[in-house]
């Protein structure tokens, strides 16, 4: 009884697992840079006084931080066999590529530039009056300001159909 109840609650937890949403969340005028998994865990990266950069990884109740830029300890390298022959990793490819990155759902796009330059300003205001229309909010400004601020979710199955179909 007890061991069919903990498969049924692993088994629910791997479909939660594959149907819930990842966030993507950038966001540069109000510092925010994270993803997340809902309900599971957050990743957010985040300045630091000393360190520069820091990751702030939370999962259920717990925190944890990552400074990915601290000096590591130089590691000793073992000495490879011949027999250990180092196999060459195949890229995604282009059309799989293609296929991950439409599996994406665009949630936000606001993207406000100035360039710095009033002629190129004015070149770029056409393509961003015709991006307006299709895939999110563009503005060119002539005070100074560059902000962008991108939200993407996707989900792990969709992930996942993107390698498995061709």
């Amino acid at each position: 009884m007890f061991l069919t109840f903990v498969f049924l609650l692993f088994i629910l937890l791997i479909v939660y697992v594959l149907f819930a949403p990842i966030d993507l969340f950038i966001d540069t005028s109000s510092n925010q840079y994270y993803v997340q998994i809902k309900g599971l865990a957050k990743a957010q990266v985040e300045g630091h006084k000393e360190e520069v950069l820091r990751i702030k990884l939370m999962t259920f109740f717990m925190k944890f931080y990552f400074y990915p830029l601290r000096k590591q300890l130089p590691v000793k390298k073992k000495k490879r066999d011949k027999e250990m022959v180092k196999k060459k990793r195949k890229g995604i490819g282009l059309k799989k590529g293609l296929r991950l990155l439409q599996s994406f759902k665009i949630k936000r796009l606001f993207v406000e530039v100035d360039t710095g330059n009033y002629l190129t300003n004015a070149k770029l205001y056409p393509l961003f009056a015709f991006l307006n229309y299709h895939v999110g909010v563009f503005r060119i400004n002539f005070e100074g300001r560059s902000k962008m601020a991108l939200h993407l979710r996707n989900r792990p199955i969709n992930i996942i159909k993107s390698f498995i179909n061709f």
